[in-house]
């Protein structure tokens, strides 16, 4: 008994590595694509920008190029991501709840896109023009290394964080998170959650507010949802 648990054990894991393995070609896959059109949508980025942005050496222009290409290839690679996911945890699932399941899958990878718009559309020139109305008494000269990590971190975050709901929602599905132990646990994720807002903001206060304040949000949302997703469940007839 024993050996066959451990036979198991080890069929899983090999099964989790070959997942693995898949999820990561498609993310070369598309990194290598995403090169192709890259100078398109460096252009598409910069494209409202008065003057031009400045580099301080070759590498600077790779470092960009590569940043621009990776949020597209992971972007391309979520939907691939939850689909294995989904494949090594479907053995354990009912057959409604594979089908229900599986809508994840486009979920997923419409909140990722739509934390991306969040971070690009709202935070970033926000916080940016908070900047430059700090900086108007100074000759601002950006450089494209710069500016793109900045955007990166306005923008990359939000595209994970807004998944928390999907997640959660999957999680409840499959039996491994409920509604009490979400709420029992609110303080530490908001502790988290605050600190994952700090981290990834300049320092400045209002970058914080403006970032912490829709990270709670989703946690409550995701709560929400876990509760709603409760009280669909059969309840189990009496014999």
């Amino acid at each position: 008994m024993g050996k066959g648990k451990e036979m198991s054990f080890i069929a899983h894991l090999d099964e989790m590595r070959s997942r693995l393995i898949r999820t990561l070609a498609a993310f070369l896959v598309s990194l290598a694509a995403a090169f192709l059109y890259v100078r398109d949508i460096y252009e598409w980025l910069v494209r409202d920008m008065e003057r031009k942005l400045v580099i301080l050496g070759p590498s600077d222009v790779i470092w960009v190029y590569f940043m621009i290409a990776g949020v597209a290839a992971i972007a391309v690679t979520i939907p691939v991501a939850a689909y294995e996911t989904w494949k090594f945890v479907q053995p354990a699932l009912s057959e409604s709840a594979r089908r229900k399941t599986l809508l994840f899958i486009p979920v997923m990878f419409a909140l990722f896109v739509t934390g991306i718009a969040f971070g690009y559309g709202v935070l970033f020139p926000m916080v940016l023009s908070f900047m430059e109305q700090m900086a108007a008494d100074f000759e601002a000269m950006y450089t494209a290394e710069k500016y793109f990590r900045f955007m990166l971190y306005m923008t990359l975050p939000f595209g994970f964080l807004f998944e928390m709901p999907a997640v959660v929602l999957f999680l409840t599905k499959v039996g491994i998170l409920n509604p009490a132990r979400l709420a029992k646990g609110r303080k530490t994720a908001y502790f988290v959650l605050v600190v994952v807002a700090v981290t990834i903001t300049p320092p400045d206060i209002l970058s914080d507010i403006i970032v912490i304040v829709p990270l709670l949000l989703l946690y409550e949302i995701s709560v929400t949802i876990s509760r709603l997703a409760c009280r669909k469940r059969p309840e189990p007839q009496n014999r």
